[in-house]
């Protein structure tokens, strides 16, 4: 029994030691923490932004912290659209606009609103409204400065007016082509307010807010040199006119077979008027037949990433650096895009993956901000 306790007492001492020798040895070194010194808003000569969900802000800190550390410029995506922010005749709501607008706020980034009048994102009340011209001019007028006057020295800027003309020839929107289609691609403003009615919104935005800059928005200047010549004449008018106009927004929702030669043209003729130029809505489709059998492979990802950056040193090149008002993506991840959750295409259109990781696109489009 004493022989067993000895043995057992040596056991001890020896581990002990062991223990005492392996606790004087240098600790296991603890990894770096790695901070992200490479990002767009600080690579990029003008800003950069994306159109975010007030929604998914709310809930999603990955989002949110792409938000925070990658873009220094934020769209309003849909909080102030009218079926958003002016729900009922009498009734505002503009708690998702100020949800955002107070983000900004504390975290130092531009806020541009999007948008006054559109065409579509009405709600049934405003489409159903009946009223004689100087009722509409009422309701027109008292919405437009309503939302300007609320986020008055919070928002930078503003798309007043977005998509007033036709893809194939230019003309304004009034009337539906297709009225059996439940879809409306005529503008109710211009049928009851006449055509001067895009004049008369950056009016009343103006003296809403003489200090922010006002867009006018479109898609498809790329391709449609019928709409691209639409606003510059009708920049023209304004300018000849004295009605405020700062900027045009140039919307640019493409594909990687959209023309090279089509986005040089659009920019160049855009930057010529001398206004300030914003790619406003930025995203790269690589699906858009929305083929279900198609996976995003290597060579659609460099067919992307290529179309990125050969935007970037257009817009670098072409656009003299005063008026460049700065690129902005129409959402952050892929699965935010409003080709996944709204058109309900599969594709991979933006510059983070589902999971808010940087893809090749990415690495593309802030070499070419860089270089």
């Amino acid at each position: 029994m004493k022989y067993t306790a000895l043995v057992l007492v040596l056991v001890i001492l020896v581990a002990a030691n062991a223990c005492k020798k392996t606790n004087s040895t240098a600790p296991v070194p603890v990894p770096p923490v790695v901070i992200d010194t490479e990002t767009l808003q600080g690579d990029a000569p003008f800003k950069i932004g994306a159109a975010i969900d007030v929604y998914r802000l709310q809930i999603d800190l990955m989002y949110k912290n792409t938000l925070l550390a990658q873009q220094n410029s934020i769209t309003i995506e849909n909080a102030v659209k009218w079926q958003s922010v002016h729900p009922s005749e009498n009734i505002f709501d503009f708690s998702g606009g100020d949800y955002i607008a107070d983000f900004c706020k504390n975290n130092n980034k531009r806020l541009h609103g999007h948008c006054l009048i559109w065409y579509q994102a009405n709600p049934d009340w405003l489409n159903n409204y009946n009223g004689d011209s100087l009722a509409w001019e009422h309701l027109f007028k008292t919405h437009i400065q309503s939302v300007v006057a609320h986020y008055r020295g919070k928002a930078t800027s503003w798309d007043v007016v977005n998509e007033a003309f036709r893809d194939d020839d230019g003309s304004l929107r009034v009337q539906d082509k297709y009225p059996g289609d439940n879809f409306d691609d005529g503008c109710i403003w211009a049928r009851h307010l006449g055509s001067d009615y895009i004049a008369r919104a950056f009016e009343y935005a103006h003296e809403a807010d003489p200090n922010a800059l006002l867009f006018y928005n479109e898609y498809g200047q790329e391709w449609s040199d019928a709409k691209t010549n639409a606003i510059i004449n009708m920049v023209t008018d304004f300018k000849a006119r004295g009605i405020p106009i700062s900027g045009l927004g140039l919307q640019m929702h493409i594909d990687i077979n959209t023309s090279n030669e089509g986005i040089t043209k659009a920019i160049q003729k855009l930057a010529a008027t001398g206004l300030q130029i914003y790619i406003s809505e930025l995203d790269i489709s690589v699906n858009p037949a929305n083929d279900q059998s198609v996976s995003f492979t290597t060579d659609l990802q460099k067919k992307q990433a290529d179309k990125y950056a050969f935007i970037v040193h257009q817009y670098k090149a072409l656009v003299p650096s005063a008026q460049q008002y700065g690129i902005t993506t129409w959402n952050v991840g892929d699965k935010d895009s409003w080709i996944r959750t709204y058109i309900m295409h599969k594709d991979w259109p933006l510059l983070f993956d589902d999971n808010y990781a940087k893809k090749t696109c990415y690495f593309s489009f802030r070499d070419a901000l860089k270089n």
